[in-house]
């Protein structure tokens, strides 16, 4: 009855965790584009972001 506890709350705290981004709706006025291997990130407060449908998320390079 322990381990099945165990099992249920370690389900339940892998299923909660989410891994969400913040994502950037507008670009700012000052940006720069920058290629890496052929892909096309824009650089702005010194982060790289990259556009999707929904905006642009920062990404590591």
């Amino acid at each position: 009855m322990r381990s099945l506890l165990i099992i249920l709350i370690m389900l339940f705290g892998f299923l909660t965790t989410s891994c969400s981004q913040r994502v950037v709706v507008k670009r700012p006025a000052k940006y720069k584009v920058v290629r890496v291997k052929g892909k096309k990130y824009y650089f702005w407060k010194g982060r790289y972001h990259k556009r999707t449908s929904r905006g642009y998320v920062v990404v590591k390079i």
